[in-house]
């Protein structure tokens, strides 16, 4: 980078000369320094011995450099303690202490860096307390004001990492965001005031604003304006164990190998639904849970259930075991459709059964009244002949018998 500096600068120099003279100001400004260096206000560029291509303007800027070259500072005391290279301050004390940092730019009052390199601060008191962070980005009234080791922070807005001395690679933006961070890693906050409690947790991710958080959590994620939204059509978002966010495809178009269900399915018999709480840690409150046990799911079916980074059994595919619990509920709909259909063929044949009772009930009934008649008849016959036979017989007589 300082020999790109140079040759730009020389380039511009030698166009400079090649330009047609121009009538001269009066007073004249100030020049001739030595190595294109530039000086203006009391001790401004002091102690410069060999420094090259320094601009300094205002009281004791750039007052201890020597051989440090293409440092800018415009502001009382702005970089009053620098001894290195390519710094830019501007604004009162920028950069006060900045001694050996380099490739550090600071605009605005209070940015107090010592030796870190390639800071970027714009805003008031913005990484005022900076000693030996590195590749910090503030951008707002004091923000990342206390950093003083964190490395590789970007801070955007107004308090925004105010409170963070050693955490490193992190990203806020928003006022406030990530205020309270003090040692935490690897965390990202978007909003305001997005994950304002954050302490010492790493890698959570806060979106929206008042996402406010737990002090010390570490891989959570939190997102505004889900909770209570009602979407009347869609589908489920899923995570793996990648944190990767993605949806289940229905359509055949993805699948290969379609084949019935069958009885894969009956591995539902075997699993075993329990009731418990989860650990305090996880849920405070208590609240009981139904549900099943991944490392005895696993034991029945490896397929139902859902592997951590490590390899070790996480939670259970719900959603698998449902479309299990429609194949189970289909089958036994068959048997019971089954089941009717011969019911009502029975019941058909039952109904024709009665049918033919009946008739020959009523055939029964019918020949009993016939031969009753017959009988009736046949009676009155043998009682008329019996009659007629009474009637036959002659007189007795009486016989003297001496």
């Amino acid at each position: 980078m300082k020999l790109q500096n140079l040759i730009l600068i020389l380039i511009l120099v030698v166009c400079i000369g090649l330009l047609p003279k121009a009538q001269a100001i009066f007073p004249p400004p100030d020049g001739n320094y030595p190595g294109g260096n530039t000086a203006e206000g009391q001790e401004a560029l002091l102690s410069l011995t060999d420094g090259t291509y320094n601009t300094a303007v205002g009281f004791f800027s750039l007052r201890a450099i020597r051989s440090g070259n293409f440092n800018t500072a415009i502001g009382a005391g702005a970089l009053l303690d620098n001894k290195a290279e390519e710094n830019t301050a501007i604004g009162a004390a920028a950069l006060l202490h900045t001694t050996s940092g380099s490739f550090n730019t600071a605009t605005g009052s209070g940015f107090n860096n010592f030796v870190g390199r390639n800071n970027t601060a714009n805003g008031f008191q913005a990484l005022a307390s900076n000693t030996i962070g590195t590749s910090n980005t503030a951008t707002g009234s004091t923000a990342l004001q206390n950093n003083q080791t964190g490395s590789n922070n970007t801070a955007t807005g107004d308090e925004a990492l105010f409170s963070n001395i050693a955490g490193a690679v992190n990203t806020a933006n928003g006022e406030q965001a990530l205020f309270s961070n003090i040692t935490g890693n690897f965390n990202t906050a978007i909003g305001f005031a997005a994950g304002f409690n954050q302490t010492s947790g790493s890698s959570n991710v806060y979106i929206g604003s008042n996402m406010i958080g737990i002090p010390g959590e570490s891989n959570a994620c939190y997102i505004a304006s889900i909770f209570g939204q009602t979407t009347a059509s869609g589908i489920p978002v899923l995570i793996n164990s990648d944190n990767k966010l993605g949806t289940s495809t229905s359509s055949k178009r993805f699948k290969d190998d379609i084949k019935s269900m069958d009885k894969a399915s009956e591995a539902l018999f075997d699993l075993k639904p329990v009731t418990f709480h989860y650990k305090k840690e996880l849920d405070s409150a208590g609240i009981q849970q139904f549900g099943l046990v991944a490392e005895e799911v696993q034991k029945v079916n490896s397929a139902l259930i859902v592997l951590d980074k490590e390899g070790k059994p996480y939670s259970v595919r719900y959603d698998q075991v449902n479309a299990m619990l429609l194949n189970e509920f289909l089958k036994e709909h068959k048997k019971v459709q089954e089941q009717n259909s011969k019911i009502q063929q029975q019941e058909a044949a039952i109904t024709e059964l009665k049918s033919t009772v009946a008739q020959q009930q009523k055939d029964i009934q019918a020949t009993a009244a016939h031969q009753q008649k017959q009988i009736e008849a046949l009676t009155a016959g043998l009682q008329k002949v019996s009659a007629q036979l009474e009637a036959s017989k002659p007189a007795p007589r009486v016989v003297n018998n001496p």
